[in-house]
């Protein structure tokens, strides 16, 4: 590997950790309180109707929902950047090609939407 290439493959290594490490810290800072129990304020509380298997496929269910639309958004990134680049480069040398280009980026675009797609499906089976 040349030198430039392996200093952009360690910037894009370097951000990756840096983002997963503050989605972890602001993931336990802010939702710590989600997972906290609740104490009954009267005694008229009334009782959640789901049971503790149901509570664990609705658990797996969001992850999953999360999973899939956030790796579709990471993905349209990276393939938006690279096409957009490339498109913008195209369309220096050649105006004329302005419209095709734009279609190669929506069609990168449509990753999102696939990904918002499967997780609106999951969710709905949760």
């Amino acid at each position: 590997m040349d030198g430039p290439e392996k200093k952009l493959k360690l910037r894009i290594v370097q951000s990756v950790i840096m983002l997963c490490t503050m989605m972890a810290i602001i993931g336990t800072l802010f939702c710590a309180n989600s997972f906290a129990a609740q104490t009954p304020r009267d005694k008229e509380t009334i009782e959640p109707q789901i049971t503790s298997e149901k509570a664990d496929v609705m658990k797996y269910g969001l992850i999953a929902a999360a999973v899939a639309f956030g790796l579709g958004a990471i993905g349209a990134g990276f393939a938006i950047s690279h096409v957009g680049a490339a498109a913008m480069g195209a369309i220096a040398e050649k105006p004329q090609i302005a419209g095709q280009a734009l279609i190669f980026v929506a069609l990168a675009e449509g990753l999102v939407v696939f990904g918002f797609i499967t997780a609106l499906m999951i969710l709905a089976k949760v």
